[in-house]
């Protein structure tokens, strides 16, 4: 069947969504990379010790990890423009307070709520690409937003080193949450959720197409939890905690890796480091744009995330292992490179999978709930990463691990994950996946 034409208005909305997204997306990543970039002066000023440093470092990602799930139907409740505003304005807040902190506990508590204000930006995005794209266009517009998380990564430590050496660690958070702040009132001003919007009859074919008939209006709490009696839902839980758990063995411990293992200078380490979180934006994009292509080509859109998903993650395996394992520095570089980019692409179709996967009021919720499992993944691999460089020395270890953490998540998402998460009363089937017509 042939797709529906986009109208200009359409095209204009989703241009700024996918702006303000990638924006948001960018400054999210640099916030929560200034603890880590300013850690030598943070210690020195304040007297914290390494395994001090250590808890103020976890003490975020845990925190993210568990506000995803309230967040998630948040979004679904609240709406798109509202919610991420909010959680702008939160973690905005927070970062610029980080500037004023005096001691160990403000600096804990302030961590925590960066991560409670961070929470809803990925759910909120996949809500968004649900809301305003047609089917055939979400994974591109999953890949594009999604890219924001390895740009901001990738420019957070040349960006963030220049603002603290300028400024000091303190002024630099104080920036970066000014910033945040203004951003949070772009998105307010110049997003729209699709009920606030008139929508012409022929728009409003044009977002649905392809989509099974699903209920409006927000989450109920009857609804968020049915998520949870769907293989589908812990499919995704179990597949993303591999995708983070690997991806932030290389957020976190990648420089030391280099400067350690490697021996590299602390100068090279810092151009060295930025080329695989580079690699990881084309992965993300092309993640997106292969999605949509295989639904060109005749497969479901559940299948057209779950197939390269798995894919990739049995390459970042073997990828992984090469990098841990090989002598050459050279070789090593060039595996983790392909290895980000390859879990950007399993980023990318697993969260392109959110709004394929669950009815439309119940898509950040979905998402949410995919994130507290990848989260409690990426909280996992710093701490079990440092255990084992503590205990052997070398990261060959630690990167094996990680390997076979990859693999398992791709075998389990082959399994677990099947059909789409019906929108009518399936609760009355026991919590059976049920398959709906349109995919």
């Amino acid at each position: 069947m042939a797709a529906l034409p986009r109208s200009a208005r359409i095209r204009t909305i989703q241009v700024t969504a996918l702006a303000l997204l990638v924006l948001s997306g960018v400054v999210n990543y640099i916030d929560r990379a200034t603890l880590a970039v300013a850690n030598p002066l943070i210690s020195q000023d304040l007297g914290f010790s390494p395994s001090e440093m250590g808890l103020l470092l976890s003490a975020f990602l845990w925190a993210y990890a568990f506000a995803q799930l309230p967040a998630g139907a948040l979004v679904d409740r609240l709406g798109p423009r509202l919610m991420l505003s909010l959680s702008l304005g939160l973690w905005s807040l927070a970062q610029a307070t980080g500037g004023l902190v005096r001691n160990f506990t403000q600096f804990f508590a302030i961590r925590m709520v960066l991560g409670l204000g961070e929470a809803p930006q990925f759910p909120t995005s996949a809500r968004i690409v649900r809301d305003w794209f047609n089917v055939r266009l979400r994974g591109t517009a999953t890949g594009i937003w999604n890219c924001s998380s390895t740009l901001g990564t990738a420019i957070s430590a040349p960006v963030l080193t220049f603002l603290m050496l300028s400024f000091g660690w303190r002024w630099m958070f104080a920036i970066m949450g000014i910033l945040g702040l203004l951003v949070a009132i772009a998105f307010y001003a110049l997003h729209r959720n699709p009920a606030e919007v008139r929508l012409t009859e022929e728009e409003q074919r044009y977002l649905t197409e392809g989509d099974p008939a699903t209920t409006g209006g927000g989450v109920t709490w009857t609804e968020w939890k049915r998520l949870f009696g769907f293989r589908t839902t812990w499919g995704m839980i179990f597949g993303f905690f591999g995708v983070i758990y690997v991806t932030w063995i290389y957020n976190s411990w990648l420089p030391v890796y280099l400067e350690q293992d490697r021996h590299l200078s602390i100068a090279s380490t810092g151009i060295v480091a930025a080329i695989p979180f580079l690699c990881g934006v084309v992965g993300s994009i092309l993640g997106g744009r292969l999605n949509d292509w295989l639904v060109t080509r005749g497969l479901s859109p559940m299948n057209s995330r779950k197939y390269p998903m798995a894919g990739a993650m049995v390459a970042t395996a073997g990828f992984t292992t090469l990098a841990a394992l090989t002598p050459s520095i050279t070789i090593a570089v060039g595996a983790i490179s392909i290895s980000l980019f390859l879990l950007y692409i399993a980023s990318t179709s697993a969260w392109a999978m959110a709004p394929v996967a669950a009815p439309a009021n119940t898509t950040a919720s979905l998402g949410a709930m995919q994130n507290f499992g990848g989260y409690v993944g990426g909280a996992l691999a710093p701490m079990v990463t440092g255990f084992i460089l503590q205990g052997t020395g070398s990261f060959t270890f630690a990167l094996l691990v990680g390997a076979a953490v990859a693999l398992v998540a791709a075998v389990g998402y082959v399994i677990i994950v099947r059909d789409p998460i019906p929108a009518s009363d399936a609760a009355a089937f026991g919590g059976t996946d049920l398959p709906a017509a349109a995919h």
